[in-house]
This record gives C-alpha cells, structure tokens and sequence, in this order.
C-alpha cells in the first residue's frame, strides 16, 4: 500500500531469501538422509553388528531435526536472478556431497574399530557423536553457496548447534542412555568435524556451480 516501487522491490527480495532459506533447509536434510540411510549398511559391514540402537537413532533424529529447524532463521543473501527449484541438480549434488560426508563418518568408524579396538557399546556412542558432530560441520558447510565464511550464521544457527553438541558430548561423557565415551575421543573427534567441514566447503563450491545450486 506504500506509494512508489519500494513495496515491490521489498517483496521480491524477501521472497528471494525466503527461497533461499528452503533450498538450503532442502539441501542439508538430503545430504544428511542419504549419509545416514548408507552408513547404518556400511557400519554393519564394518563392525559386524549394528552401530546405532534405537535410543541412539531416536536421539540423533530429535538432534538433527532441531538443528536444521534453526535454519529457517538464518541469515541468508537474496539471488541476483529469479530463483526456480531444480530438484534432479539438488539431489544429484545432495549424493554427491552425502557420498564426502559418508566417508567421513565411514573412516571415523574404521579407525575406531580397527586402531582402537572399541568395544560394541561405546562404539556405538562413538557412531552417534560422529554423526552429530558431523551434521554440524555439514550445516556450517551447506548453509552458504560462497565460502561457508562469507556470511556470520544467525544466533539461532550458533545457539541450536550449541545445544546440540552439548547435549551429545554431555550424554557420552556421563554414559548417560549410552556407553561413556573419554574427553579425549570426544575432543579428537569435534577437530575431525572442523576438518572435514573445510574440506567439504572446498567441495561444495565447484558441485554447487556445476549443478546451478543458487
């Protein structure tokens, strides 16, 4: 109802973020979805026995769920063009980048398995916390088409991702629903999420642009 263009110019630009917030709401929940579904399979293989008990999926799906929700607040940068939905570029690039984040969480596993010698139960809490920490590090990564760095993540991003890893490492350090976990595996493993949330921003980059991810 303002006079002028300004009201339009407005609301296309929200309307731009707005899109922007569910491609990369979208985007994450793909990647994740198709890393867990093929890491339950591969643990299997690995271990000989499942690495992840009900509780554990229950508490990793209420995680993740609440952390992805944080996204629908964060901050995000209106395309340049009109943005449209390429669903087959989406889940093509999805696989793609599921594929890195299965063989994060798939090596994480391996060495835990055959270099350390865990036992089945905090073994198990191991699966868990790498699949968390590494939701995080794939959050940070997916959020942002540039360089995960280009824009500061909303408070809300910073606060769920907080609780989130809290809660996980507070669960394995006590043994509370799970096996106990030492400082030192936990600390070890949050550094590897660090890691590989550059690697896959390096990666990102190059799949995103060919697939018009934008």
């Amino acid at each position: 109802t303002e006079p002028g263009l300004a009201g339009i110019v407005f609301a296309v630009r929200e309307g731009r973020v707005a899109f922007q917030r569910l491609l990369t709401y979208t985007f994450n929940m793909l990647v994740k979805k198709i890393e867990i579904v093929l890491f339950l399979a591969v643990g299997l293989a690995l271990t000989g026995h499942a690495v992840m008990t009900p509780v554990l999926m229950v508490l990793m799906l209420v995680t993740n769920d609440f952390l992805s929700m944080s996204l629908t607040a964060d901050r995000a940068s209106p395309a340049a063009l009109p943005s449209a939905w390429r669903m087959r570029n989406i889940t093509v690039a999805a696989a793609i980048l599921g594929a890195c984040k299965l063989a994060f969480s798939a090596a994480v596993l391996a060495f835990a398995t055959f270099r350390l010698g865990l036992r089945p139960g905090p073994l198990q809490t191991l699966a868990f916390a790498t699949l968390v920490f590494g939701n995080n590090a794939a959050l940070y990564a997916l959020r942002e088409r540039r360089a995960m760095w280009s824009s500061m993540p909303s408070k809300w991003v910073l606060a769920a991702s907080a609780v989130d890893v809290g809660i996980v490492t507070t669960l394995a350090l006590t043994g509370t629903m799970v096996a106990p976990l030492p400082w030192q595996a936990l600390a070890g493993l949050f550094a590897a999420a660090a890691g590989f949330a550059l690697v896959l921003d390096q990666i990102k980059r190059p799949v995103t642009a060919r697939f018009r991810i934008e």
